[in-house]
Order: structure tokens, then C-alpha cells, then sequence
């Protein structure tokens, strides 16, 4: 039996930034483990020891192909997940955020969150060995980071989202099922209205939702780095040891 991943959406004649957003939203039904697109036979266990993620040499290794990439996928999200809680929690999330903002960063949250677990869902009914080879729960260190800060929470948000929509990008061509392609297409399209909402808060009614500074003004695609080049980016937040050895 599978599981199925529903794309909802809104009547398109809503304009404001905030239905924009809500264009797309990935959840999961309940009737099982194997989501859409993933086989109950899909010889697995034939695959190289390198592919499949887990502990070697006594820290987690994200695997290769396209297990290492939704592990690496689940990484990313969790981090996401985790900041937009904080955010969302904070003590002076009501009186520092305007009610647009608000929504938006509640939306964000949200779609984080359901990123996270579908991750986690689509690894725990895949894994030959999830107890073993599922990527742990990661700890964050923010720093001095001020969730109180208006200013610093936005830019922050932007780093993270422009990141993960590089990331989804260069991730993309080393999926090799169809479906596991298709997915990460939209959640990476969700993704870049995150990118495009927060930009939006930062500098209203401007250009910025799609700068050129994230998208190639010749191609009009937007940046696509590989995980070698997102990795060390999101260490920052990340204090939990884990390696990708086998990604590029």
C-alpha cells in the first residue's frame, strides 16, 4: 500500500504575496509508509554499501545517488524546520513582525515542518535498515543570532532560502528515479516562493523576489550549486557531525 503526496491548491485569482505562497503545499496522507513513487521492491539491497546512508567510521555518512540526496534533502529541511519554529516561538514574534509577516513566516514554518517529516517518512518506508541508516535528529547553533530582530531574522530567512533552492537545484541531476525527481521539483518550487516572499518583506514592491543575484539574467534559471558547495554553508547552523563523502 502507498501513501499519497497531495499538491493543494488555491483559487489562482488571489494576488496577495501571502496566496502566492499558498500555490503550494506538499502533505501526506496516513494510510501507510511508502509514499508515492516509492516501489515496496525496489532492490535496494543490490545497491553499493557507498549508496546507502549511514554510520562509517563512527560518524553518519549521507550515502550517494538518489538515497544520499534525500537524506541530504532531510538535512536541509530539518534546518529550515528548526529555524522557523524558533522564529515562530520566539518572545517577540507578535510585537516585532507586522500581520503580514506574520502569516508569511507562519505559512513558512508550516511548509518547513511538512517538508521535514515527508523526508523522514519517505526514509524510515525505504531504508533497508532505518534505525541505522536514517539520518539523526540534528542539533543547531544559531549563534548570536537574535530572534527578536526583525532585521536579522529576514536576512537570515533569505540565506537559508536562497540556499535551499540552490541546493534542490544542483541536487536534481544526481536523482535518478523519475519520481524522487518530480517531488523535489515541487518542493523546490515552494521553496523559491519562500525565497521570493522573504525578499519581498525585506524590500517591498522591488525587484529583489528575483534578483539577479540568484537568478542568471541569461538563462533566467535560478543558482544551482552542488552539495560540496551548500554543505559548508549550512555547518553554521548545523553542529551535529555528519559527512557526504560520496556526494559531489
Amino acid at each position: 500500500m502507498k501513501n499519497e503526496v497531495k499538491i493543494h491548491e488555491v483559487d489562482p485569482s488571489l494576488n496577495s504575496r501571502r496566496s502566492f505562497l499558498k500555490l503550494s503545499g506538499l502533505t501526506l496522507a496516513t494510510t501507510g509508509l511508502i509514499l508515492a513513487g516509492c516501489s515496496d521492491n525496489d532492490n535496494d539491497n543490490d545497491m553499493p554499501d557507498n549508496s546507502l546512508p549511514g554510520i562509517r567510521n563512527g560518524v553518519f555518512d549521507l550515502g550517494s545517488g538518489d538515497f544520499g540526496v534525500l537524506t541530504y534533502a532531510y538535512a536541509l529541511e530539518q534546518l529550515e524546520a528548526d529555524f522557523y519554529t524558533k522564529v515562530v516561538n520566539g518572545s517577540g514574534f507578535n510585537s516585532v513582525f507586522s500581520s503580514v509577516e506574520r502569516e508569511v513566516l507562519t505559512d513558512l514554518y508550516h511548509h518547513e515542518v511538512v517538508h521535514r517529516d515527508f523526508f523522514k517518512a519517505t526514509l524510515n518506508a525505504l531504508l533497508p535498515n532505518p534505525s541505522t541508516q536514517l539520518l539523526p535528529t540534528l542539533a543547531f547553533n544559531y549563534g548570536s543570532l537574535n530572534f527578536n530582530s526583525r532585521t536579522e531574522v529576514l536576512a537570515t530567512a533569505k540565506a537559508l532560502e536562497d540556499t535551499g533552492v540552490a541546493a534542490y537545484n544542483g541536487a536534481g541531476k544526481l536523482i535518478k528515479t523519475a519520481d524522487y525527481l518530480l517531488l523535489a521539483g515541487k518542493i523546490v518550487s515552494v521553496e523559491a516562493r519562500h525565497a521570493s516572499a522573504i525578499r519581498s518583506l525585506i524590500n517591498p514592491n522591488s525587484k529583489d523576489f528575483a534578483g539577479d543575484d540568484i537568478v542568471n539574467m541569461s538563462t533566467g534559471l535560478d543558482d544551482a550549486k552542488d552539495p560540496s558547495k551548500i554543505l559548508p554553508i549550512a555547518a553554521g547552523f548545523i553542529t551535529t557531525k555528519f559527512t557526504a563523502k560520496y556526494l559531489p
